[in-house]
């Protein structure tokens, strides 16, 4: 059985709120730091950094009730604690409040990946193009804060940009309820097999590689897509300075690497993941080491190349799981790596503020060059397609 068009279109808009909700504050800080009295919005950046630590820790709780109670359940769950923890970050007077509401965000935010997703490719027949146009929307969402959060800062003030999805989210949670049929059984009691079976001992080497080099992919996404915006502002300033007219830029940099997502996508049903995830890798550290000098244009079609790296990076490890993994308890094998990649790479965005302030952007970039070095030599330990049995899924 095949999930409707209705549950598919909401899983995915889902996946762009997700997003959507993890950057609003990347993007107005600046704003928020004026009204709380800081100084600097470097200063104020790592308060947002547990939002990305329980954005990972809960992917395990999640994953696991996903497997033994139910997607359908957790689903509508996130939908409404999303948008509940929106209006409470709307409605915060002080850092400290903002930091308390932001990691209830993330609490929330940490269901999607471990179980929208599993629910959404669980009966899919091309699954890597499932998942790329899964991240397209995802990372739409991401364009979306740049674009909302520009606006909504200029011309209502920030409170707003968290208001509007918080809204959205409640009226998906509703939508969802009403056309996304109850579960027969939750997926840990169904009969799923994976594509591909590997023995137990290269299933442990394949999980320990993926989670490192989704470590390493994890903290070069959170530097990026919540330092991109700065980056941009400090790089441009003299040529562009309107917060809504960069905020339009941004969005178009991340709408134009997000279509790498799809074609990644029909790839990965095509090629082997581990040469594909090698080489798109590879493209990451030219990228970082010109952006590091860059300044106006050259550096935005710069942050172009390199976030077309790092999103087409990101559809492999969701890909990996459906090949390998059965779905009886892929919720949960995808709770624990994104518990461990995501909680680790909440580093990203409490240091990001004071590294930036202490060493500048171009330092920065030079680093990501140099993580995105390690991503390649992790891939490079992956095992070959070749040395596995296939097996057919299930129909």
């Amino acid at each position: 059985m095949t999930i409707s068009r209705a549950t598919s279109l909401l899983l995915n808009l889902g996946h762009a709120l997700d997003h959507m909700f993890l950057l609003i504050f990347a993007t107005a800080v600046t704003s928020i730091a004026i009204e709380f009295g800081f100084a600097r919005w470097e200063d104020l950046m790592p308060y947002g950094a547990g939002a990305f630590l329980l954005f990972g820790l809960g992917s395990v709780p999640a994953g696991r009730l996903g497997d033994l109670w139910g997607r359908r359940s957790m689903m509508v769950v996130f939908f409404f604690g999303l948008g509940a923890a929106g209006l409470l970050c709307a409605a915060t007077q002080n850092a400290w409040q903002l930091a308390l509401a932001l990691a209830v965000l993330g609490a929330f935010s940490a269901i999607y990946h471990p179980v929208g997703i599993p629910m959404l490719v669980q009966h899919a027949r091309n699954p890597g193009t499932t998942i790329g146009i899964n991240g397209l929307v995802g990372n739409l969402g991401i364009a979306f804060a740049a674009i909302l959060t520009g606006f909504m800062v200029k011309y209502v003030g920030w409170r707003a940009a968290f208001v509007l999805p918080s809204l959205l989210c409640f009226a998906a949670g509703a939508a969802f309820m009403l056309l996304t049929p109850p579960e027969s059984e939750s997926p840990s009691r169904r009969k799923g097999r994976a594509t591909v079976r590997l023995s137990p001992r290269m299933m442990a080497r394949l999980f320990l590689v993926m989670t490192f080099a989704a470590i390493s992919s994890s903290l070069l996404f959170n530097f990026t897509t919540n330092g991109n915006g700065h980056l941009m502002r400090e790089r441009f300033l003299g040529i562009v300075e309107d917060p809504a007219r960069l905020g339009v830029m941004l969005a178009g940099v991340y709408t134009v690497a997000s279509l790498a997502q799809v074609v990644v996508g029909r790839l990965i049903d095509r090629y082997p993941l581990k040469r594909l995830y090698l080489g798109i890798v590879l493209l990451q550290v030219p990228m970082f080491l010109l952006a590091a000098h860059a300044q106006g244009w050259a550096l935005f079609w710069l942050q172009i190349g390199f976030m077309v790296a790092i999103f087409g990076a990101i559809p492999f490890t969701d890909a990996m799981i459906v090949r390998y993994v059965d779905d009886a308890i892929r919720s949960r094998v995808s709770g624990m790596r994104l518990a461990v990649s995501f909680g680790i790479s909440s580093l990203a965005v409490y240091s990001l503020g004071p590294a930036v302030k202490a060493a500048g952007f171009e330092t920065l970039l030079l680093s990501m060059a140099a993580i995105a070095c390690c991503t390649a030599v992790f891939v490079l330990m992956l095992p070959d397609e070749e040395a596995t049995v296939a097996e057919p899924g299930p129909a």
